[in-house]
């Protein structure tokens, strides 16, 4: 069953970052360093994109998932055909205002091996060759694209997280920004981050005023976490009122081989939080903000014995905000009958 259009992963990003996408309004993200926002999330450890948006109308479902689709009545419909998981209900009024969408069916050209490594790489370098074979790369797709854009330069982009990520390594200078809650460092920690926030005033005001929890740590009780992820994106939402209009970041947790409806309710509740602190924070710019969240690759279509889904191939990529022509499912769907399945 087709919605809206056939697209491909590499298409999505290329058409999520220029005027000629139908998915956004007419704003152009390619054009100049201007108001235009822009926002990569990288959902590391394969979002199970079947269980984010379930494919209801799909007759096959409901028997290659009878336990994880047990909850079925509480997901929210979208188009009839397509329904949205429960944790991430906040969500829906973006959708009922058209800055929701989602592009279902989608990969890398990874295959072999399913590395969340791998695929990570894969997914932030974007040069994935054909047949699952990948072309090796040292910088990442958005660092090249600051490249083409005019007036870029080295504050008009930031990486946010404790990790550097690849999607923004490269030619191109980038700020790295860390916030952290100060109170979970060690008293020689904390000395040490004041020494360098004295030290460089640029610092100074983002970490005093950002007190994030390291959100690669999932171990945290789930109101904790999703106050972290409020906290990040209203951190993001900061820097991209002031001199930075591209921001890109990471988000773990998604792998969910045992006890996934647990993991996703907590994961979706939290990023729906986080997505939501940036609408609030952004104010007006909202207007001109394209967010999009993507994973290195999908989950089986079957579930497994331990109420969870393995490494698999088709994922689900996530967009919202102002500037996106949503309120759509879009995707070439397969459907899930077995001739269909690669894993």
């Amino acid at each position: 069953m087709a919605h809206d259009f056939t697209i491909s992963r590499r298409a999505f990003l290329i058409g999520c970052s220029v005027a000629a996408s139908p998915l956004l309004t007419p704003v152009t993200f390619a054009a100049a360093a201007g108001d235009n926002r822009l926002v990569v999330i990288v959902l590391r450890g394969a979002m199970d994109g079947l269980d984010v948006v379930r494919p209801l109308g799909d007759p096959d479902y409901a028997a290659l998932r009878p336990g994880l689709a047990a909850d079925h009545a509480e997901s929210h419909d979208l188009d009839g055909f397509f329904a949205l998981h429960p944790a991430a209900a906040p969500l829906i009024p973006l959708w009922d205002k058209g800055e929701l969408a989602f592009a279902h069916a989608v990969a890398t050209p990874y295959r072999q091996g399913r590395s969340h490594f791998i695929g990570q790489d894969a997914l932030e370098n974007g040069a994935g060759g054909v047949d699952g074979q990948l072309t090796p790369g040292h910088d990442g797709w958005l660092n090249r694209a600051l490249s083409v854009i005019p007036g870029a330069n080295d504050r008009t982009a930031v990486s946010v997280g404790q990790q550097r990520l690849l999607i923004m390594e490269g030619a191109q200078d980038v700020q790295h920004y860390f916030p952290v809650d100060e109170s979970t460092l060690s008293a020689q920690g904390q000395s040490l981050l004041s020494a360098v926030n004295a030290a460089d005033p640029l610092f100074a005001k983002p970490f005093a005023e950002s007190q994030v929890l390291a959100t690669d740590s999932m171990d945290a009780a789930p109101a904790k976490k999703n106050d972290s992820f409020r906290d990040l994106g209203r951190y993001v939402a900061e820097q991209l009122t002031a001199k930075s209009r591209i921001a890109s970041l990471s988000l773990s947790g998604w792998d969910s081989h045992r006890t996934q409806p647990k993991i996703m309710a907590e994961q979706l509740a939290a990023l729906s939080d986080m997505v939501l602190a940036m609408k609030e924070g952004l104010a007006a710019h909202w207007g001109t903000t394209l967010v999009i969240a993507m994973t290195e690759f999908g989950r089986t279509a079957r579930e497994n014995g331990t109420m969870g889904t393995d490494h698999g191939t088709g994922g689900l990529m996530i967009a919202a905000g102002g500037a996106l022509r949503g309120k759509r499912v879009i995707a070439d769907w397969p459907g899930l009958s077995q001739p269909n399945l690669l894993a």
